[in-house]
């Protein structure tokens, strides 16, 4: 499919600020809108976005260094008139007293955010973020975010509300923000009501176990067969027609299980680990197991490799002595079999812990689509995903694929290492 007609559909648009590998992207594509261009500073990420999306422009570049006007051109969608600005600035820097937080340098891609806002115009936005924006004195915070939106001529939802994907048909239990508002003079949209729930088993319990396959060693992907009954999981298969998914189907093999690289555990840890009880912290390792009958916990990212490189600590399989694997996650997470991550645990876990889940993202999705008075159809075309190399760049090889610095993610020291081991973000401090 190409990216020309696309953009000339009868879709609304959206562009997605701070991409990551999709999830809000997907969410909104399933709510009915064309993704006409995503942007996300680190390349590996925004590789495999564009294997996800290749019908969307993905423009690695930092939100701080471009202007709508590049935007829309690197976008290809010239004046055309944009719905939807979604995304989810990180906050790092708090108000002093009598200081703006929004002055403060740690929180210049939020100002950058709204400024895009103000550049781009588009007919709705979407902030998403931690809860823990919404508590103590970090609410101050976002009431200046409010207020700078309503300067640039944007009215806002100030009854915001913070978003239990578990209550959207997500089974896990993940708390995020979301602020939402119109131009002025338009609609404002409505927050979604709460749908039935998932568990655990009935999202990972035809998964075959990784540790069946020796390849899985090695790779992330094997052929084999599958037993899929639940409705969850048959309709992430692409069995089973979801009535409410209007995204594009994809080209995408069945027999095909993917985003499954093996951990080697030792035998101590796998006796600990099958010990443990449902919903339990293994107390070795702090890892949760999961309760089949129950919700996964937050799947968090870790760290960056500026940051330390630290890995968030993964859920026990319910049925299996071992940690989950990236495939499990994505379906705790609610991406669908035929998403896929990059080929490293390390990074298709934090391009998980990072991403807002699609089944969340297109409840909000559909809410703005409710308040433009549209009523999105499923598309016929089937879209054929990228290039499977995009998914095993190293940094240095995603960096020239797109022509960027490498070391525009700043790499792993041993003193940031040391520093962050003893530091909590804002989400972590509110979990």
């Amino acid at each position: 499919m190409s990216s020309s007609k696309t953009k000339t559909s009868n879709r609304p648009i959206v562009i997605d600020l701070f991409a990551g590998a999709g999830g809000l992207s997907l969410g909104f594509e399933q709510a009915g809108f064309d993704v006409a261009a995503s942007v996300e500073i680190d390349p590996i990420h925004c590789a495999v976005h564009e294997y996800n999306f290749p019908y969307s422009k993905a423009i690695c570049a930092s939100v701080a260094d471009l202007t709508g006007e590049a935007l829309r051109d690197r976008a290809g969608i010239g004046d055309r008139e944009v719905d939807v600005v979604v995304g989810g600035a990180p906050c790092q820097g708090f108000s002093m007293i009598g200081k703006r937080a929004l002055d403060d340098p740690r929180n210049q891609l939020v100002f950058h955010y709204v400024r895009l806002i103000a550049e781009l115009r588009p007919k709705y936005f979407v902030f998403e973020n931690v809860k823990g924006l919404t508590l103590g004195q970090h609410r101050k915070f976002l009431t200046e975010i409010i207020e700078a939106l309503k300067a640039v001529g944007y009215d806002v939802v100030e009854d915001y509300k913070v978003l239990n994907a578990a209550d959207y048909g997500v089974p896990q239990d993940r708390r995020r923000l979301f602020l939402v508002g119109a131009r002025r003079g338009l609609k404002l949209p409505a927050y979604p009501k709460p749908t039935d729930g998932t568990t655990v088993s009935e999202a990972i319990g035809d998964l075959p176990n990784a540790d069946r396959f020796k390849t899985l060693l090695e790779s992330d992907s094997v052929r084999t067969k599958f037993a899929t009954k639940s409705e969850y999981a048959r309709r992430l298969r692409g069995l089973d027609v979801d009535p409410h998914d209007y995204g594009y189907a994809r080209e995408f093999d069945p027999d095909l299980l993917t985003a499954s690289l093996r951990t080697e555990h030792t035998e101590l840890s796998k006796e600990r680990f099958a010990e443990t009880e449902f919903g339990k912290t293994e107390p070795v390792s702090r890892f949760r197991k999961l309760d089949p009958d129950g919700l996964c916990n937050t799947l968090r990212a870790g760290t960056d490799s500026a940051r330390g490189a630290f890995t968030s600590p993964r859920p026990i399989h319910p049925m299996h002595p071992r940690v989950i694997t990236v495939r499990e996650a994505a379906r705790l997470h609610s991406y669908p079999d035929w998403f896929r991550l990059h080929v490293t645990k390390w990074h298709g876990f934090r391009q998980i812990g990072n991403s807002v889940p699609p089944l969340l993202g297109r409840a909000v999705g559909s809410e703005i689509a409710r308040a433009l008075g549209y009523r999105p159809k499923k598309p016929t075309k089937v879209i054929e995903t990228g290039d499977e190399t995009l998914l095993k760049f190293d940094m240095k090889e995603a960096a020239a694929y797109f022509s960027v610095a490498r070391t525009v993610i700043a790499q792993r020291t041993r003193k940031a290492a040391l520093v962050e081991s003893n530091e909590l973000d804002l989400e972590d401090a509110h979990a």
